[in-house]
């Protein structure tokens, strides 16, 4: 996946040039002069050219030329491939026990009886969802049949986690001295906010207990050398389709204005800047945050697009959801707008 700046409407970081004292700066500014990208060989764009800061290196990389890219230059150290020990991250163990501990999955004897419940549920709401067209009501992920392969499926996602430093949670987290659980009120959306229905309330849940149960959506999570860790489907997806709640831990947005975390997204924009709040998942989250967003800056990007994400009011808090908006087949790479509300993101290097 692309290395992440924010989906919010946050203003960028500091860059490297407003971080450092001013001695700092005058020395930067004439070892700069003459540094050009190892990747490209222009010196042009300065503002977007990073210095390594590897022992005696200061070789310069464009922050669009690195593969995964940079959106944002980052704070304190930043070490380019010359010096860094990029490798493939070291995959998450194939074994049933580890893998139920790292997701917290509940198995019991009255669980499975509940599944087959669930799935008998699931296929008679399918059935009247394509019957009835004009409701358009959202479905339920449809969870891979092979025991075996929703084994590495998670194994896929654990391992993309791990490598991030990130713990698995599947829902919104309120930690202490962040904004807590009253904070989170979807009528303060600026122009209103989507309410979700009682029955999409109940597809939502339903994706959720299934989850809880151990069986995960039909995605695998890939490492691409060009865009890093990046989400793939794993089997047919139909149209309007729960992928998954974007999680994380809930903030305000006002503590996070000159923060360089990867992958905040807007949970609640207000009226009242000050009220507004954004999920930051760099801490706890899930498959969310290595979804990969589309090159709204051109045709070809904007083609790729097969999710969109949506703020809904669910039982008056906000929610965040990545739902498909179109059939996407087994192998297709999922890609969402991170621009969908606020038209801020720099997309405009993505590959």
């Amino acid at each position: 996946m692309v290395v992440l700046g924010r989906r919010t409407q946050a203003p960028k970081p500091l860059s490297r040039s407003q971080i450092v004292d001013d001695d700092s700066d005058s020395a930067s500014d004439s070892e700069c002069g003459d540094v050009s990208c190892e990747e490209c060989g222009s010196g042009d764009s300065p503002a977007e050219l990073l210095l390594c800061d590897g022992c005696n290196c200061n070789r310069g990389y464009h922050l669009f030329c690195l593969r995964p890219i940079l959106v944002h230059v980052p704070k304190g150290k930043w070490f380019g491939p010359c010096c860094s020990k990029n490798k493939k991250p070291k995959s998450f163990p194939l074994h049933q026990t580890k893998i139920s501990d790292f997701f917290r999955i509940k198995r019991s004897a009255d669980s499975l009886q509940k599944i087959n419940q669930d799935n008998r549920k699931r296929r008679r709401r399918a059935s009247s969802l394509v019957m009835s067209k004009k409701k358009r009501r959202l479905l339920p992920f449809s969870p891979t049949e092979d025991h075996t392969r929703r084994m590495q499926q998670m194994a896929s996602l654990a391992t993309a986690l791990t490598a991030t430093g990130t713990k698995f949670s599947n829902e919104l987290t309120y930690r202490p001295r962040m904004a807590p659980r009253s904070a989170n009120c979807a009528a303060l959306e600026q122009g209103g906010m989507q309410v979700l229905s009682k029955e999409d309330i109940e597809t939502l849940n339903l994706c959720k207990s299934m989850m809880d149960r151990g069986e995960c959506p039909p995605l695998m999570v890939v490492f691409d050398p060009q865009e890093g860790f990046t989400v793939e489907a794993d089997k047919f997806i139909r149209d309007l389709t729960i992928i998954t709640e974007y999680a994380g831990d809930v903030d305000y947005l006002k503590n996070r204005e000159n923060d360089d975390g990867d992958s905040m997204m807007t949970l609640l924009s207000a009226a009242n800047p000050s009220k507004s709040l954004v999920i930051c998942p760099d801490k706890h989250g899930n498959i969310a945050r290595f979804v990969n967003g589309i090159n709204n800056h051109t045709p070809d990007g904007r083609k790729k697009q097969n999710l969109k994400c949506v703020r809904y009011d669910v039982n008056g808090e906000s929610r965040v959801l990545l739902i498909a908006n179109r059939d996407i087949p087994k192998g297709e790479r999922l890609y969402y707008d991170y621009n969908g509300y606020e038209n801020e993101y720099p997309t405009e290097h993505f590959v």
